[in-house]
C-alpha cells in the first residue's frame, strides 16, 4: 500500500507540472527591454518584435538595463511599470483584451515608446475622399457693340486654346442686331438676338472644337477655340 501511495504521489506531482508547463506554454511569453542607451523594445516568444498578438494572460518579463529609465506597460486593463531606478530582471503577469497598448519609458516618453494591436485591432480607416475637381476656370464672351464677337480670359487675352474641363463664362451681349452663339461637343448656347443682356453659364468643355459665332452673320462674327 505504501509502495501504491508513493507511486500516486509522484504521478499527480508529475501531472500538476506537465499541467503549468501546458498553462504556461499556452499563455505564452513577452520579453520587454530598456536600455542601455535610448532603446526600449518588446519581442514575442519568437524574438521578434511585437506587432499583434491573440488576447489572453502573458509572461511580461522586463530586462532593465539602466538607471535612467523604467519599462512602462498600459492598456486595456493593465499599467505596469519597472522603477527608473532600478535595475535587473522583473516579471509581471498581464491578461491582454481587445485592444491596442503602449509601452514607454516614463522619462523620455516622446522618443522611447512602442505600440502593438492585440485580437483583430480597430478596423481600417475609411478611404480619404476623392479630391475635390479643380474650381471652374472663368472666360469673357461679349458680342457688340456693333459688329464685334470676342471670347476672352479675365485678364483680356484672346482664347485660342483650352484644356478639358469646367469654366462658367461671363456673356455680355451688347447689340440688338446679333446674338453670342457657342457650340462644341455636348455644348449648345446662345442669347436671343435682339436681347441686351449679361448672362452667366457654367459650361463643361470636352475635346475638339468649339465655335463660337453671331446666328445673324455666321460667317462674319465668328471665332474658334481648340480644346485639348
Amino acid at each position: 500500500m505504501r509502495f501504491r501511495s508513493l507511486v500516486v504521489a509522484s504521478l499527480l506531482t508529475v501531472a500538476s507540472a506537465i499541467a503549468v508547463a501546458v498553462a504556461f506554454a499556452a499563455d505564452g511569453q513577452l520579453t520587454g527591454t530598456v536600455g542601455p542607451g535610448f532603446t526600449i523594445r518588446l519581442l514575442g516568444p519568437d524574438g521578434l518584435a511585437v506587432q499583434r498578438v491573440t488576447p489572453g494572460t502573458y509572461q511580461l518579463a522586463v530586462d532593465d538595463r539602466s538607471p535612467e529609465h523604467n519599462f512602462h506597460l498600459r492598456g486595456a486593463g493593465v499599467d505596469v511599470a519597472t522603477a527608473v531606478e532600478d535595475v535587473g530582471s522583473q516579471t509581471f503577469s498581464v491578461t491582454l483584451t481587445d485592444g491596442r497598448y503602449t509601452f514607454v519609458c516614463d522619462p523620455h516618453a516622446s522618443t522611447m515608446r512602442g505600440a502593438f494591436d492585440v485580437g483583430s485591432g480597430p478596423p481600417p480607416p475609411p478611404p480619404p475622399p476623392p479630391p475635390a475637381p479643380p474650381p471652374a476656370k472663368k472666360l469673357n464672351a461679349s458680342v457688340g457693340p456693333g459688329s464685334t464677337i470676342s471670347l476672352r480670359t479675365p485678364v483680356g487675352a484672346r482664347v485660342l486654346a483650352l484644356k478639358a474641363g469646367a469654366y462658367v463664362v461671363t456673356v455680355r451681349d451688347r447689340t440688338k442686331l446679333h446674338n453670342f452663339h457657342v457650340t462644341g461637343a455636348g455644348v449648345n448656347r446662345k442669347t436671343g438676338v435682339a436681347q441686351l443682356a449679361t448672362l452667366t453659364w457654367k459650361l463643361t468643355l470636352k475635346r475638339g472644337k468649339l465655335v463660337f459665332f453671331s446666328d445673324t452673320s455666321p460667317a462674319k462674327l465668328r471665332g474658334t477655340v481648340t480644346v485639348s
